[in-house]
Parts: structure tokens; C-alpha cells; sequence
């Protein structure tokens, strides 16, 4: 029997809430729990509050869990905005 491949809508829940719990436990958020981030939600100023050093702290999070470099161009504001534009960046599963 072939195992079942996981539906694209659920691969890309599971890549958010991964990212929700790295969000909380990088950034040591004590306040706030992976389920309380919004998908869609800003995650700095108005959203959850993140400045540019928790910017930088995530960023440096993602490159080591997931093997990456991120670039820091011009659009890196659009992709930090929530957790569905940070998932853009990650390699696929």
C-alpha cells in the first residue's frame, strides 16, 4: 500500500503553525502562544508587536532550522509581514 501524500492545504498549515511555534520560542514571546498568531495577521508594529531586532533574531532562526540563507533585499519588509509571506521563503517540503 502507497502511503498517502498529504494535501497541499495541510502541508502549508503544518509549515504555518511550525512557524507560529518558531516565532514564540526564538523570540521567547512569554505572552503569547503559537495558536494566537494569526496566518494573515502583521507580525510587526500593529500586529504582534516584533521590531527590527526580533526581525533579525527570526531571520537568523529560519536560516539555521531550515538550511537557508535568506536575502536582504528590498522586499524583505513584505516577506517578515506575517507568518503566510514568511512561509514564501522556505523550501519546500
Amino acid at each position: 500500500m502507497k502511503p498517502r501524500l498529504k494535501e497541499k492545504g495541510t502541508e502549508m498549515s503544518d509549515k504555518y503553525q511550525e512557524l507560529k511555534e518558531m516565532i514564540v520560542e526564538a523570540l521567547n514571546l512569554d505572552d503569547v502562544t503559537a495558536d494566537e498568531i494569526g496566518t494573515d495577521d502583521p507580525l510587526f508594529v500593529e500586529g504582534l508587536g516584533l521590531d527590527s531586532i526580533d526581525a533579525l533574531e527570526l531571520a537568523v532562526a529560519i536560516e539555521r532550522k531550515y538550511g537557508i540563507k535568506l536575502k536582504m533585499t528590498k522586499d524583505v519588509k513584505e516577506k517578515f509581514y506575517s507568518v503566510k509571506t514568511l512561509a514564501s521563503l522556505l523550501p519546500e517540503s
